[in-house]
């Protein structure tokens, strides 16, 4: 370290939002405690020169100032961080994916949220009350059924693992400043001019090597710099040891929470041209700081860190501990993967070709032109409801594949937040919510080409199925499968999490059902046999078992159907039964079941026929009620003026397709007051439509969401609406992005929430409005591929290339003037025949029965 730079007690960056240039240099003087500089002289007024002529980026002429509001993310999975964009100084927040606070590493005890065995014919007398007293009810619902929650405990929260800071040695103005991300690179870059050398700082994770690198520049060459890790600016997070493992590594070793989790970080310094020491500066708190010397020309750091967690340990066997090996030898092994000897340009080769080679294989253009003269935020600040901007929806949308391809391929899915967040206590946890955001996640990742879903099904095998076999035994007396509930960390809580008005949060036992959508779903894009009998043909089949014993006979209407009882639709009350949105997807499950036992391999037939039986005898959770509406509970009780965030009872029509594709010959035969009824799918579908039009635009009074707005447009390019489709799409991003594009639960905060799942399902809505092939009950029904279903006028011509749709399917599709000019569809080498539907503007263009490698192609429409 210099002599008289002391390490920097940086306070926490959390401060209002400033947009002049000079006001936040006087702040970053703050924090720094030095006059490193004045003010930023002068800015960029265009884009700088190296970001991607396509406009595939964001770029912004001052630092960030709000982590939530202006900061860029770089991710690999395993690690994340956050840059703000500094110059004398970049204070980068970092993550590593499973540092939790919680569970059994703050409390042994901890056995994710579940009765104890002991309990086992208490719960069963409880739930039979329950149940009676739902049959018994006029009405046909309960007030609550808190006897069945447990207390949190130890559920525990996902946290930031500090900061690492680059200090320059460095005065004088600064000129000429820009920073961006390339969307193209997955590289986070800083150029700025100050005493008469240009400098360039470039971040990035790389997934081959698991490490995360920071370098800079000058073509000047470097002044003296430092770089150190600071844990005093994540809130609450307990101060680690910070050591040299030798000249030019430091080593940060601390703990999540006190008892907690171990974590460890190592980051190795290098340079061309100067030299590296690493000094411990001693004091209250001892940090270590590694020191760049001389005249380099550049110097970089690459970082690495995991933690004491191990997927692996959580299951009966290992007692639910999750608990792994010290992480020191294993991110030592992975820094040492990482070369020293390596030039960072072969560091950043490596990471450019990997990148490309995840989110390369698809494509999207909407006709857009690259604003190129305007900054990410000040296009942002322009943006219009319904007025729109191809340019900006098009940025969203690689901006959400951009980030699941960051946050996913790590050895857990991606969370509420990716993997980016603050602190140590999140909003909702920083948890896996699995009534509509963790699966808004991955909306777009089969159809948009991104094979980023093996951490998901890996995740659910290794913490969902475990424990969730305990949670089936001692609460629902169920011995055969699986069961969990809405709210899951990475210790497998799949009880019923008590607290205020507690069932409409915990009573969700069909959130793994919901989940089994994507695993059937992986199997049908990808036609993956190895894969299907080895993890995802297991999770259906122990899903589907759970919910074969857990439906009963109606005794409430007394019409013959199975139904479930006690249920309620996410995050509303009443406690009923028959709830639409758990009738559609249990019926989904079973036919998922049905389409992929031949290729499971399995030999049980008696578990196919009985659920072949008790799918015929099941409600299909489809009523059409007094008011027209698509009824979400059996008794018809809907309101009107219900503008609730969740669209629960529409999951049929988007992303399930029991109401898109419904068939009454399959799905009718209702007994309504006695009588037999058979609903058309036009009666069905404007049913649906009645009830999303009375559901509103996604900004009722309990939230005000992106995600409930992208959950609106994706329904409305169902129903084949291009105008209110891109309403809710524009009014979206309107009122719930920030200028770093991330989704903001409260957008009118000074320093609001950041939610990932919006930024994840605006891609999904978009597809959905471009290329529709939804599933179908049965092998032989026909996939109807429609094309363009909801394309708004702002989009009249486009292409997509490398979309992916069920069947083993690959589509390239072409449009001008708002209609097709070319669509061709490439079949897999090894595939089940299926039919096939191609739609156009309600007209069928061409049917064909897919067969290995079949290439077709549709030029006249």
């Amino acid at each position: 370290m210099p002599e008289g730079l002391q390490f920097p007690e940086v306070p926490e960056p959390r401060l209002p939002y400033i947009s002049a240039a000079s006001d936040f240099c006087w702040s970053l003087i703050m924090w720094t405690g030095s006059t490193l500089f004045a003010a930023l002289a002068s800015v960029a007024v265009a884009a700088p020169a190296g970001f991607p002529a396509s406009g595939n980026g964001l770029w912004y002429t001052t630092p960030g100032a709000i982590w939530s509001l202006n900061y860029l993310p770089v991710g690999n999975g395993y690690l994340a961080a956050m840059t703000p964009g500094g110059t004398v100084q970049e204070i980068t927040q970092l993550n590593i994916e499973s540092l939790w606070a919680g569970g059994p590493f703050q409390d042994p005890t901890y056995n994710g949220g579940n009765k104890l065995p002991n309990q086992t014919q208490e719960m069963a007398v409880a739930m039979e009350q329950y149940r009676q007293a739902i049959w018994k009810s006029s009405t046909g619902d309960i007030d609550n059924i808190d006897d069945l929650t447990t207390d949190p405990g130890a559920y525990g929260s996902y946290i930031g693992a500090g900061y690492l800071i680059s200090t320059l040695n460095l005065t004088g103005q600064v000129t000429n400043y820009a920073r961006w991300l390339d969307l193209d690179q997955a590289i986070a870059h800083v150029t700025w001019t100050q005493a008469g050398s240009a400098f360039t700082r470039e971040t990035f994770c790389s997934h081959p090597t698991q490490a995360c690198s920071q370098h800079i520049s000058s073509t000047g060459g470097l002044l003296p710099l430092t770089f150190a890790f600071s844990s005093s600016l994540e809130d609450g997070l307990p101060t680690p040891n910070i050591t040299c493992l030798d000249s030019s590594t430091l080593r940060v070793r601390g703990f999540a929470g006190i008892p907690g989790m171990l974590y460890e970080m190592l980051g190795r310094v290098r340079s061309t041209g100067g030299t590296v020491s690493c000094a411990v500066a001693q004091g209250p708190t001892p940090n270590a700081t590694i020191a760049v010397t001389g005249r380099p020309s550049d110097a970089w750091i690459s970082w690495v860190g995991g933690t004491e967690f191990a997927l692996d340990a959580g299951d009966a066997a290992h007692g639910f501990s999750f608990q792994g090996p010290d992480p020191h030898a294993a991110v030592l092994a992975l820094l040492e993967g990482t070369p020293s000897t390596a030039a960072y340009t072969d560091l950043r080769a490596a990471h450019l070709a990997d990148f490309a080679t995840v989110v390369g294989g698809f494509t999207l253009d909407l006709g857009q032109t690259a604003q190129l003269g305007t900054s990410t935020d000040a296009l942002i600040n322009a943006y219009e409801t319904d007025t729109g901007n191809p340019y900006v929806e098009w940025l969203f949308f690689n901006y959400g594949r951009y980030l699941l391809a960051s946050s996913a391929r790590g050895d857990l899915p991606a969370n509420l937040q990716g993997k980016w967040a603050l602190d140590v206590s999140n909003p909702w946890s920083g948890d896996y919510h699995s009534n509509i955001n963790l699966q808004m996640n991955y909306w777009s990742a089969e159809m948009s080409n991104l094979n980023v879903t093996s951490s998901l099904f890996t995740y659910i095998e290794k913490t969902w199925a475990p424990r969730g076999a305990e949670t089936a035994q001692i609460l629902y007396n169920i011995s055969r499968g699986w069961v969990t509930h809405d709210e899951m960390n990475i210790f497998g809580h799949t009880g019923m999490k008590s607290g205020a008005n507690s069932a409409e949060w915990a009573d969700y036992p069909e959130s793994s059902a919901w989940m089994m959508v994507h695993v059937w779903d992986h199997f049908d894009y990808t036609n993956d046999i190895a894969w299907w009998q080895a993890q995802g043909w297991p999770l259906l089949k122990g899903v589907a078992s759970f919910h074969l014993d857990k439906l009963l006979l109606d005794l409430n209407s007394n019409d013959g159907t199975l139904v479930t009882n006690p249920c309620n639709s996410p995050e509303q009350v009443p406690i009923t039964f028959g709830c639409a949105h758990a009738q559609q997807l249990i019926w989904q499950l079973f036919n998922a079941v049905e389409k992929g036992f031949a290729a499971s391999g399995d030999t049980d037939t008696a578990f196919l026929d009985e659920v072949l039986t008790k799918r015929a005898a099941m409600d299909k959770g489809l009523r059409i009620g007094w008011w027209g509406q698509l009824q979400e509970w059996k008794w018809d009780q809907d309101m009107q003026n219900d503008t609730h965030r969740h669209l629960s009872h529409l999951i049929g029509l988007y992303p399930g397709y029991a109401i898109a594709n419904y068939e009454s010959s399959l799905q009718g035969g209702l007994i309504v007051n006695g009588s037999h009824l058979n609903y058309t799918k036009e009666q069905v579908i404007e049913a649906a439509t009645i009830s999303l039009i009375h559901r509103g635009n996604g900004t009722g009074p309990d939230a005000d969401s992106g995600w409930e707005k992208a959950w609106r447009a994706a329904c409305w390019a169902q129903l084949q609406n291009s105008t209110e489709f891109y309403h809710e799409l524009t009014y979206a991003i309107f009122e719930n992005f920030g200028p770093n594009l991330f989704s903001l639960y409260d957008p009118f905060d000074a320093d609001p929430i950041f939610q990932i799942d919006a930024n994840l399902g605006i891609p999904g809505a978009m597809l959905n409005a471009l290329l529709q092939a939804p599933d179908v009950a049965s092998l032989t029904t026909p996939i109807v591929v429609t094309l363009l279903p909801a394309l708004p006028s702002q989009w009249s011509s486009g292409a997509i290339n490398g979309a992916r749709i069920r069947g083993g399917m690959t589509v390239n599709l072409e449009w001008k003037a708002g209609k097709p000019t070319s669509v061709s569809f490439d079949v897999a080498a090894s595939v089940v025949a299926r039919p096939v539907q191609v739609v156009f503007g309600k007209t069928v263009v061409a049917s064909f029965t897919t067969s290995p490698a079949l290439r077709k192609t549709i030029t006249n429409f």
